[in-house]
């Protein structure tokens, strides 16, 4: 009899699951918002916090610490609405907010979209999904961090024996649109299609956190932050983005949106608003990705470019400077007007230099790929025992592109000598430029040849962040020109000294530093 009240009692159970019906109730003080799919989500009404996200009855939601725009929005207006296409939209505003959750009948899918008149005082906008550990324990590994010792500042820590860090899992935000965790029988994904970068900041391959793992499981949609950023931040409406709840596969990327054009959303502009950008380019290096990016200061876009042409997103109206990238160097711009409604058209040329070289080491294409530890980097601190020997590094010409370090730090392997045979056609006159892709505290190269000395160049553009021991070699594109006399070079060995040169201290791998893209003399 009691095995027949238990199947009861599950049965009973199943069914309202099952057959929940969609809809908003008020229940004391919160918002409860049934999809009438299995996700039940309730919201405080006196601060919009996500405090339960229940999906076939598992609870999802840390109970410690909730679901958030930003790290809370400490009071807020928060308001309940249904249309007649059975569409809940959950309206939380404060004096420059206005944040929505938005329902769909049958759709396990929080769609989301944030707008803000003015940065937060924090100097950060996110969303931060404050997820159950027991629930969903798997996310990236290199951003699990819970338990570990840390090693710099609060945001890089060793786990067993390897560095871990949030940083560690961002992704360039051209490719990052869907990014999650999981467990048992169920996943959550933060899904950003389309335009949902149009007001972040830093452009197609700028790279931010994705999740962190500690007693909580947090995944990210972070929207503008300090994080190496190189431009200033927008305002405007973030997004669409969503948090999708799966039976554990990821989602699509390509999420639709299109019934947001019909919500009155504040700050929102819909497709027929909108326009587009056909155009061409030419002269880029072959082998290269080429990506074509759209930039003013309400709004970023940007397109792949394939066999010379490309066509771009919907775009708000407005002007735009457009720049042709190979790689994640930029080559060309130009300027261009969208109109809503319309077809705009542009033509890019690469004005990169491209001179021919007596050799060259790494591409110009505004990465370290394929140099020492680029490979490693995005992952894992510059400390971490994974990583090979930083140097300081003597690099014979002829030799391998990975055994010449990505990045040279003033207090680790300083300076990156480079040794060279030259015949009697090599020497004379010549230039060793030397690209950047960043720096820090102020880090740039001088150069010796021989006995002679170059001048120390200006400091390059200051970035108030880390860069590369959070994972990213993404800051400010720099070219160093050295003019060698004539006379210096000799026939025979020649030997080359890069030292790193600074007004700033530091100490290892936060000493003053820069990151390298390429090195020719031509």
């Amino acid at each position: 009899m009691a095995n027949f009240f238990k199947l009861l009692f599950g049965l009973l159970l199943y069914i309202e699951v099952a057959f929940a019906a969609f809809g908003v109730t008020s229940s004391g003080n919160n918002f409860v918002v049934d999809s009438g799919a299995g996700l039940v989500t309730t919201i405080n009404k006196s601060n919009g916090d996500l405090t339960s996200l229940k999906f076939n009855g598992k609870e999802l939601q840390d109970q410690s610490k909730f679901t958030q725009l930003s790290s809370g929005l400490g009071s807020a207006t928060v308001t309940s609405s249904i249309n007649n296409n059975n569409i809940a939209i959950i309206t939380i505003r404060t004096s420059t907010i206005t944040h929505y959750y938005i329902v769909r009948s049958g759709t396990n899918t929080l769609y989301i979209g944030t707008y803000a008149s003015a940065e937060p005082s924090v100097g950060e906008l996110r969303f931060i999904a404050r997820l159950s550990k027991s629930a969903l324990p798997n996310g990236p590994v290199a951003s699990e961090m819970n338990n570990g010792q840390s090693i710099e500042g609060t945001d890089v820590y060793l786990v067993n024996g390897q560095t871990r860090s949030k940083f560690y899992s961002s992704v360039r935000f051209i490719e990052d649109q869907v990014h999650g965790v999981t467990g048992s029988g169920v996943g959550a994904y933060i899904i950003v299609p389309g335009i949902g970068y149009e007001s972040s900041s830093g452009g197609p391959f700028f790279r931010d956190i994705d999740n962190q793992g500690s007693v909580q499981q947090e995944v990210y949609f972070y929207m503008n932050s300090g994080h190496e950023q190189t431009e200033s931040y927008r305002t405007g409406f973030f997004g669409p983005y969503a948090l999708a709840i799966t039976t554990g596969s990821a989602p699509s990327a390509s999420l639709d949106t299109s019934f947001f054009d019909n919500l009155g959303l504040q700050g929102y502009v819909s497709a027929s608003g909108r326009g587009t950008v056909r155009g061409s380019y030419s002269g880029t290096l072959s082998g290269l990705p080429v990506t074509i990016g759209f930039k003013n200061s309400a709004a970023q876009y940007w397109a792949t470019g394939n066999g010379g042409s490309f066509t771009s997103p919907l775009m708000k109206p407005g002007t735009y400077t457009a720049t042709l990238f190979e790689g994640e160097l930029e080559a060309g711009t130009a300027t261009v007007n969208v109109n809503a409604g319309g077809s705009a058209s542009v033509s890019l040329r690469s004005n990169v230099s491209r001179p021919s070289t007596i050799w060259s080491i790494g591409t110009a294409d505004g990465t370290p790929a394929g140099l020492l530890n680029a490979d490693k980097i995005e992952r894992m601190h510059p400390s971490d025992t994974r990583m090979s020997q930083w140097g300081p590094v003597t690099f014979n010409i002829g030799t391998s592109a990975n055994q010449f370090p990505m990045a040279q730090f003033k207090d680790v392997n300083n300076p990156t000598t480079i040794k060279w045979s030259a015949s009697s056609s090599q020497i004379g006159a010549r230039t060793l430029r030397i690209r950047t892709t960043e720096a820090f505290a102020g880090g740039r190269p001088a150069i010796t040849v021989n006995s002679w000395s170059s001048s120390l160049p200006a400091a390059p553009t200051n970035i108030d962040s880390r860069g590369v021991t959070r994972g990213t070699w993404r800051g400010v594109n720099a070219v160093y020109d050295f003019s060698i006399p004539s006379g210096v070079l000799v026939s025979g060995s020649n030997t080359i000294q890069i030292n790193v040169i600074s007004g700033s201290s530091g100490s290892q791998f936060l000493s003053p530093n820069f990151v390298y893209d390429s090195v020719e003399l031509f």
